[in-house]
């Protein structure tokens, strides 16, 4: 089994930071939209009030990670290489279509967790080659043997 974790450490205004591991392994930094305070325990009316669209990052909570087709990455560079499949994260309240992917800024995603270094303030380098070392030696490996990958968010 695989298990993401995502530490939200620094929340400013327009954009949230966090220390990203996997399995236990710090492998880089995450970049995120705003944390307004949800957690996927609240009810999906209450998010959906809370939530500004393209500025907002997911609620905190543990969700399922699966590797899917995604015809809006599959056309880049970075989702080429692996035919199109991107890690959805599924089942979270009040959004649809959340992946974790390369990204520089706050305004290169809308809620989704995006990975790189954290080198400048509130942003992140290096990105691609993060997502690639999360993707060869962690997710491309569970999902060609079949195991279950969780992310959890806190």
């Amino acid at each position: 089994m695989i298990e993401l974790l995502i530490e939200r450490k620094w929340a400013k205004k327009e954009y949230t930071v966090g220390a990203f591991s996997a399995c236990g392994e710090r492998l880089c930094e995450s970049l995120e939209d705003t944390d307004r305070g949800l957690v996927s325990s609240m009810p999906t009316a209450v998010i959906n009030a809370a939530k500004v669209y393209g500025k907002t990052a997911i609620p905190k909570g543990r969700y399922r990670v699966v590797l899917s087709y995604s015809p809006k990455f599959a056309n880049r560079v970075w989702g080429k290489k692996y035919g199109g499949l991107v890690p959805e994260i599924l089942g979270v309240k009040g959004f649809s279509g959340v992946r974790i992917h390369p990204g520089n800024k706050a305004d290169d995603t809308l809620g989704c967790p995006l990975v790189g270094r954290n080198k400048k303030v509130g942003e992140l380098v290096e990105s691609t080659a993060c997502y690639y070392k999360l993707m060869n030696e962690y997710l491309i490996p569970a999902h060609e043997s079949g195991d279950e990958m969780f992310i959890t968010i806190q």
